[in-house]
């Protein structure tokens, strides 16, 4: 361990490695090895390590102007917000540092909804299995008992519902006058790749125009390309009335975007929320520079073929396992469901020059960059596979069946 480590505070539990560099799909360790990285910085690195737009992008700005406080026009944010409303079908964005920050405006922007109806404590629906960040009110959105420990009392004002039911949400919105919008991811991350019935953000549509809440997606992970549209809600062609996203947009440096339409894009006036660093030109420049790369590589388009090659190479290979319970996905968003806990995975990977994720005990993550080539994607496929079956004790060898 670095001698440095011994000053940082211990709520990490972090992997005995450091890397150096990257280029691509790949990280570098201090000791030249290279390792395949499937999971991208956690959803951040969509289009890989050091990206030459991007890199490019960041210099060209870093030249100019790093910051510019919002008690002035920043003409590149101006931009970005009008890039990011013709993509999403948005009026307005508020820009932040992250996802969590984001997700604190949408919750800001709900109890301001909720006040507007004459609510006094204005309630928002959550999802079990969801999270939404780590800051306080994020914090108590979030279905984990185990993150949320320690840190009670908890914000107030919050509905659990169980995820993907919209039977039950019907009960609560007959029940509770009080809620005021709801809170969902389309696909929930950090809860296992959970993905709902196809028609599920159809039916929330409805159900929050019945009962005038505000819907509200978390996008923070399945937006900027990840899942085969710029965001997850796109494949239902619907439209919420604010969404959040951070992580992918900045491709490593730090942004968040709360974006709204309707009447909810009017809610914030001066003095009502705010952000010193958020939607600098720095940040700004960058996100500008990957929405263009994006677009102009058609690696959205790519996210959804490649992630549909990697969902039926895996259920070719594992599927029907006395191991594994479900393999699932959208796009480059692949989890793969273990019949029970395996986060030794995590590091038995890391031994085999492959990063991946483990979440919720027994789900293995797989985020790996859009700018993925084939090749690499079948390594990927091949690794963990044989990852699974060895740690798993098969020594059965099932060729893949191709469809």
């Amino acid at each position: 361990m670095p001698e440095s480590q011994t000053h940082l505070m211990n709520n990490y539990r972090r992997l005995p490695i450091s890397f150096a560099h990257g280029d691509g799909a790949w990280l570098y360790d201090h000791k030249g090895d290279a390792y395949l990285d499937a999971i991208s910085g956690v959803g951040v690195c969509n289009l890989g390590h050091c990206h030459p737009n991007i890199t490019a992008a960041i210099c060209r700005q870093a030249a100019t102007l790093l910051h510019s406080s919002n008690l002035y026009h920043i003409e590149l944010q101006q931009k970005l917000a009008t890039e990011l409303a013709a993509i999403a079908g948005m009026e307005s964005s508020f820009f932040c540092n992250s996802g969590a920050e984001a997700n604190e405006a949408a919750i800001k922007l709900a109890k301001l909804h909720g006040h507007k109806r004459g609510i006094q404590t204005p309630h928002i629906l959550v999802m079990e299995g969801s999270f939404h960040g780590r800051t306080m009110a994020t914090l108590s959105a979030t279905a984990s008992r185990k993150v949320q420990a320690g840190f009670e009392p908890l914000v107030p004002g919050f509905v659990r519902a169980p995820f993907n039911d919209i039977a039950a949400l019907r009960t609560i919105a007959e029940n509770n006058p009080n809620v005021c919008a709801i809170l969902v991811e389309p696909i929930q991350g950090e809860g296992g790749v959970n993905i709902p019935s196809p028609t599920y953000l159809t039916e929330l549509r409805t159900l929050c125009d019945t009962y005038q809440w505000l819907m509200m997606l978390d996008e923070v992970q399945t937006g900027n390309g990840r899942t085969g549209k710029y965001f997850a809600y796109q494949h239902e062609n619907i439209h919420p009335d604010i969404v959040t996203t951070a992580k992918g947009l900045g491709n490593g440096l730090p942004i968040g975007v709360c974006l709204a339409q309707g009447a909810a894009a009017q809610l914030f006036k001066p003095g009502h929320h705010g952000s010193t660093f958020g939607g600098n030109p720095l940040v700004c420049a960058t996100a500008l520079s990957v929405i263009e790369t994006l677009f102009n590589d058609s690696l959205i388009e790519r996210a959804q073929r490649l992630g549909h090659y990697l969902l039926q190479g895996f259920k070719d290979i594992l599927e029907g396992s006395d191991y594994i319970e479900a393999i699932r996905g959208k796009g480059l968003m692949i989890g793969i469901v273990m019949k029970e806990p395996c986060p030794e995975l995590v590091e038995l990977a890391l031994g085999q020059k492959l990063l991946i994720n483990v979440t919720a005990d027994r789900v293995i993550r797989l985020l790996p960059p859009l700018t993925l080539s084939d090749e690499e994607a079948e390594i990927i496929l091949k690794k963990v596979c044989k990852l699974i079956k060895t740690y798993a004790g098969d020594d059965r060898s099932r060729p893949r069946q191709v469809r």
